[in-house]
C-alpha cells in the first residue's frame, strides 16, 4: 500500500489517535481515556483494564498512559501530521516516544542505548500492520483481548532484542 492510500485509509476514521481533539484539557483527556478524574485511586486500574483489553492494538495505544499520550499527541503527531502522511507521523511519534524512554535509561545507567527507540519502532509497524489487516476482537472475551494484545507487544519486544543483537554482531564482525 502506498504512503497516500495508506494516509487515506487511516485517516478515514480507523486509527483513532487522528482524531483526538488536542483543544480538551489534560484533565479531560485523561477522563476520558480512564473513565476517572487524574489522580482518583482507580486511574491504575481503569487504565491498565482498558488498554489490555481494548479491542485491538491501535486501540491499546489510546489507553496506555494518558498524560504521556496527551502530549505526545499535541506536541509531537499532530504537528507532524501536517507534514506527513499520517502513518509516517505515527511512527515518528512511536520513535519519539522511545527516544525520550532511552534518553532516561541513559542518564540512569550512564550508557547509550537506543532499545526502547527500536522496540517502539517495532510497536508502530504493529499498530499500522493491524490496522491495515483490520484486527478487531471486540467479540471476544476481555482475557483473550488482554493476550492478544500483550502477544503482540512481546512479539516487538523480541523482534527488538533479536535486531539489536543482530546489530551488535554486524559492528563487531566489521
Amino acid at each position: 500500500m502506498l504512503y497516500s492510500q495508506m494516509d487515506k485509509y487511516f485517516c478515514a476514521g480507523r486509527i483513532t489517535s487522528c482524531h483526538i481533539n488536542m483543544h480538551i484539557t489534560l484533565t479531560e483527556y485523561i477522563k476520558k481515556r480512564n473513565g476517572v478524574a487524574i489522580g482518583s485511586p482507580k486511574s491504575l486500574r481503569n487504565n491498565l483494564y482498558r488498554s489490555l483489553g481494548a479491542k485491538n492494538f491501535s486501540a491499546f495505544w489510546n489507553f496506555w498512559n494518558p498524560v504521556f499520550g496527551y502530549y505526545l499527541g499535541k506536541f509531537i503527531f499532530k504537528p507532524l501530521k501536517k507534514i506527513f502522511p499520517n502513518s509516517i507521523s505515527l511512527i515518528f511519534t512511536f520513535i519519539f516516544c522511545g527516544l525520550i524512554h532511552d534518553v532516561v535509561t541513559i542518564i540512569f545507567r550512564g550508557s547509550t542505548s537506543l532499545f526502547f527507540t527500536t522496540w517502539f519502532f517495532f510497536i508502530s509497524l504493529a499498530v499500522l500492520l493491524t490496522k491495515v489487516l483490520n484486527h478487531n476482537f471486540a467479540k471476544q472475551r476481555w482475557l483473550i483481548r488482554a493476550l492478544i494484545n500483550l502477544t503482540i507487544i512481546c512479539s516487538c519486544l523480541m523482534l527488538t532484542i533479536h535486531s539489536i543483537k543482530l546489530v551488535k554482531e554486524f559492528i563487531q564482525n566489521s
